[in-house]
């Protein structure tokens, strides 16, 4: 008897197999003594769709809402439906005993495979693997410990519950924001608060008033010092900034009291997700969804992180007994900074990170016991490694040691202070940052009397910058928007659905979005709701929460929030209309801005019409300039343009049409390498493929 393993991607399968042993290879699965491992695509299995429960709702109609099935079913996705086929036909093989869910350790991991087991109707037993690297140790320690499945029922019905609250909220009201304006509006119970979040910021700048202040300084000596009064260095009256350094600008200063304090600070914590991600959009300038997918690699691929998508920042306690395996394996990438960390056997000096109670499903990333070998890393993987491994490298330096003096100074009754930081021991901060020598203080003494340097400023008030992903990521993690693992698509949805812009790193509501929060409920787009479902959610996953009573309550404001918008007066008036006419139906055409280029789409939505407006470029080049010509269809067929050079080429589009695939790649790609085209079509592919052979 056999054991099914059910990965979540089939990368992730082959490593499995391979240290399970399982070489038979399937087009579905892999197969050895022992186990059949087979894999999911994703999702595989989806909640049904209006139109699977009345053929009806296939078209978006205002008085059909709000759809709220009495029971939600569920439904084979078409594009993936081959894989899910093969492993009902593994899940019914005599000789499967169980199922081992070896699917991502978290929420989703959990639905992706319980869906699939619920849609093969599995009867016999399953267990779960829940590890947190991917190295063969791991694995092979992971299926040495795998636990009970019913263990994580509860984390099943919490991701039940999320699923079907974001099917019931976002679906009905995006389908009565769009029937009810004729506009593509989606909404949702995360992405409409973190949009209300960008537009909030948004009308504070627009608000914003420059005011000017004036700041009064003193330079004594190679110090600089700061007029302050009740704690405020600014002056926002120009009669008494004036008055105030006509007054003090040829008088000496006295030294009131000079304080210095020695202070320690931490070694930080490792990574969590959403800070890993804060920080490389801060330090590279990396979307939250790139640091993802590059910490995906370094997961899945090179096996050099422990599982990405957490929300801890602490190690449990058997782990210290890891530490120095991990840094022995990282010693390539870091020598210097390792020398005195191994003598020491491994021992970190940050003993708090060591807590069980503050670890929830995963523990923090850090590196795990894979070999370092930086040369098979990307430029993107390298620099995402270093943050990860020097925050690690921190826990095992002491903590920082600096001191802080601040001298305060009278000028004829007025006070200005002067403070300075200076590091004693750089401990951790050395593995972080390069460290600067700062000049230090002077030696002054109580009623010493010096000359002093005024200066008056003048600046204005700046207004809040936008929101830049770092920002954004801090915001919903503070309020409890989304997971770590969905933020990224969050935001990148905000941009798909035109209602946010990113531009230089920082982000700008679009006229749509604008309109859209106008239009949307108060109550969706109130990130304490958001933050409210959240924690219900995890106590249910915690096994403190009734998961028919939320989602009794979703039902009941998913009905109040779509009549909410029936009976709104409110209007939408789409930003992108152009002069434009279709010639389908007569409406006017919008421009929009996609993947594909400018787009002109018809405004009514029963009509399909849509044209691209910018020229698309192809692979040919101009014999003239050599730039890449415009792609048109006219009525002779296919012809290429280079407007600026006036030049136009017919392209042999029908035989094209019939060279096989590998054929047409191998063309495509020898054309982009050869300046010249005045060869045909067949000249052409036969020098392709003699230079292939060569």
């Amino acid at each position: 008897m056999k054991s099914l393993v059910l990965a979540e991607k089939p990368s992730v399968a082959r490593e499995i197999a391979r240290v399970l042993g399982c070489r038979e290879q399937h087009k579905h699965y892999l197969e050895g003594p022992n186990y059949i491992v087979t894999w999911a695509l994703g999702h595989l299995i989806e909640l049904k769709m209006p139109e699977h429960y009345n053929p009806a709702y296939k078209t978006w109609r205002l008085e059909d809402l709000p759809i709220i099935p009495e029971k939600t079913g569920l439904n084979v996705i078409r594009q993936t439906s081959h894989q899910f086929r093969a492993i009902e036909t593994l899940a019914k093989r005599p000789d499967i005993k169980n199922c081992i869910i070896a699917t991502d350790a978290g929420r989703e991991g959990e639905l992706v495979a319980r869906w699939i087991l619920q849609k093969i109707r599995w009867k016999k037993p399953f267990l779960r693997l829940w590890i947190s690297s991917q190295t063969d140790q791991a694995i092979r320690d992971g299926f040495q410990h795998l636990k009970p499945g019913k263990q994580f029922d509860r984390l099943y019905e919490s991701a039940v519950c999320r699923a079907e609250a974001d099917w019931l909220i976002g679906l009905n009201v995006t389908r009565a924001l769009t029937t009810k304006y004729n506009e593509p509006l989606s909404a949702g119970r995360v992405q409409t608060p973190t949009l209300a979040m960008i537009i909030e910021r948004e009308k504070e700048i627009q608000s914003f008033q420059p005011v000017p202040y004036w700041t009064i300084h003193a330079n004594v000596g190679s110090v600089p010092a700061v007029w302050e009064r009740n704690g405020e260095k600014r002056i926002f009256s120009k009669e008494l900034a004036e008055q105030l350094y006509e007054t003090l600008k040829n008088k000496q200063a006295t030294v009131i009291s000079v304080e210095r304090k020695t202070k320690k600070e931490p070694q930080p914590l490792p990574y969590d997700l959403t800070e890993l991600q804060r920080d490389a959009n801060k330090r590279f300038g990396f979307s939250a969804k790139k640091t993802l997918s590059v910490l995906q690699r370094l997961y899945e691929q090179h096996k050099l992180v422990t599982y990405p998508r957490t929300d801890s920042r602490y190690l449990t306690t058997d782990m210290e007994n890891t530490m120095l395996e991990r840094l022995e394996a990282m010693k390539s990438g870091y020598g210097d900074e390792m020398a005195s960390l191994l003598k020491h056997k491994g021992k970190a000096m940050a003993q708090r990170v060591f807590d069980n109670k503050k670890v929830t499903d995963h523990h923090a990333i850090i590196p795990t016991e894979e070999r370092l070998d930086v040369g098979k890393l990307s430029a993107d993987e390298r620099k995402l490694y270093d943050l990860i491994a020097r925050r690690f490298l921190a826990l095992f330096y002491p903590a920082c040691e600096y001191e802080t003096v601040q001298a305060v100074f009278e000028i004829d009754g007025e006070t200005f202070i002067a403070r300075e930081t200076r590091v004693v021991n750089a401990g951790f901060r050395c593995i972080l940052e390069k460290q600067e020598e700062k000049m230090t203080f002077p030696i002054f003494k109580k009623g010493q009397t010096v000359s002093v340097r005024l200066e008056k400023k003048e600046t204005l008030t700046e207004p809040p910058l936008r929101c830049s992903e770092a920002d954004l990521l801090s915001q919903m993690e503070k309020y409890g928007l989304g997971t770590p693992a969905t933020r990224a698509d969050i935001i990148e949805r905000l941009i798909e659905t035109e209602t946010v812009e990113r531009k230089n790193g920082r982000f700008y509501p679009t006229p749509k979005g604008k309109q859209l929060i106008e239009l949307v409920n108060e109550e969706l787009k109130s990130p304490q709701l958001t933050a409210k479902w959240e924690k219900e959610l995890e106590a249910i996953a915690r096994g403190n929460g009734d998961p028919k009573t939320f989602l009794q309550n979703i039902r009941k404001q998913t009905d109040r929030l779509v009549a909410e918008i029936k009976q709104s007066e409110r209007t939408y008036r789409p930003h992108n209309l152009t002069g434009s006419m279709c010639p389908e139906c007569g409406s006017f055409l919008k421009e929009r801005a996609t993947k594909e280029g400018r787009l002109l789409v018809c405004a009514n939505m029963a009509c399909r019409f849509r044209k691209r407006k910018d020229p698309k470029l192809s692979h040919r080049r101009c014999p003239q300039c050599k730039k890449r010509m415009e792609i048109h269809e006219g009525k002779a067929g296919i012809y290429f343009q280079c407007r600026p050079c006036n030049v136009i080429e017919k392209a042999e589009e029908q035989k094209k049409a019939k060279l096989g695939q590998k054929e047409r790649a191998l063309l495509r790609k020898y054309s982009a390498e050869n300046d010249s085209f005045s060869t045909s079509l067949g000249d052409l592919l036969k020098q392709a493929l003699d230079k292939k052979k060569n």
